[in-house]
């Protein structure tokens, strides 16, 4: 058998789901038995057989791929609540598999998996896609990539209505329904401070402040997930402010950006120009624009 072969066989052996009380399952994918798929490629040794020696790897992976996700997610967990957390995970971890060699990827496809199973997430369903969608824009713009910035100077010189200007690829603009930065800030400042002392009532508190925001009449809130100097920050946006970015992001020309703002917009004309004016120098000030697009025909 060729090594590619083996790899193939050994992935899809280790990526089985294990069996409730967390052994490797009989049955090998596709059908027939483990222990014969494992003897085809796995020696026995004078400890373990070849089945034994296969689940070692097959428990490992998923002891760590299920740990992994844990971390990235603790919004969602407290959200969710433990158990609940744990179908979840494993449910999404069977229909998603790791693709990538870094579990800094595993939730990248979780809120497109969560918007087509809401039965699993019960009468918090949205409050739980909210948090997933923060959550993973968190761990995008840590390590994102970043370009080039332009600064503010550069957008003085253009012409407004030719102007294309790029969002920097690790930013993420969200349209949320809960306040879920708000929490995720608590849920993970109490997870700094825990000890064994007060870790009970850490957790009343926790389920205590989740149960308050899923109380909340949904609300319109514009977040901007960005970094500065490696560390990753929300920034709230107002509606507007949000418009022109989500317009910029989307290959719109600055004028055209600009027109979609005021739609409805409570700020008065006299006072639109002064408030582009800061949000620019803001968004400028920060790098979140990285280069002209001059050829772009949009």
């Amino acid at each position: 058998m060729k090594l590619a072969a083996i790899q193939r066989r050994m992935a899809r052996a280790v990526m089985t789901p294990l069996t409730r009380d967390e052994r490797m399952r009989p049955n090998a994918p596709g059908g027939g038995s483990m222990r014969a798929e494992a003897a085809k490629f796995i020696k026995p040794n004078d400890r373990l057989t070849s089945f034994e020696r296969l689940e070692i790897y097959n428990r490992q992976y998923w002891f760590r791929v299920l740990s992994g996700f844990a971390e990235d997610f603790p919004g969602l967990r407290a959200v969710l609540g433990e158990r609940k957390f744990d179908a979840v995970s494993k449910a999404y971890l069977i229909d998603c598999p790791s693709e990538s060699f870094t579990l800094r990827n595993l939730g990248a496809r979780l809120e497109g998996w969560l918007r087509k199973h809401t039965a699993m997430l019960g009468d918090r369903a949205a409050l739980a896609v909210d948090m997933a969608r923060l959550e993973w824009a968190d761990i995008d713009a840590f390590d994102g990539l970043a370009e080039p910035g332009l600064k503010q100077a550069d957008l003085a010189k253009a012409d407004p209505s030719k102007l294309r200007l790029k969002v920097q690829p690790y930013i993420h603009l969200l349209d949320l329904r809960y306040p879920v930065d708000d929490l995720l800030i608590e849920v993970r400042k109490d997870m700094d401070e825990l000890n064994v002392a007060s870790n009970a009532f850490s957790e009343r508190q926790k389920k205590k402040r989740v149960r308050q925001v899923a109380a909340l009449k949904p609300a319109e809130i514009f977040l901007c997930v960005h970094r500065v100097d490696e560390e990753v920050y929300f920034r709230r946006l107002e509606r507007e402010e949000y418009a022109i970015l989500a317009a910029i992001a989307a290959g719109k020309t600055l004028a055209k950006a600009l027109d979609t703002a005021w739609t409805g917009t409570k700020i008065s004309p006299a006072d639109q120009r002064a408030h582009v004016q800061q949000w620019f120098q803001t968004w400028s000030s920060l790098g979140w624009f990285c280069h002209i697009d001059k050829n772009s025909k949009k």
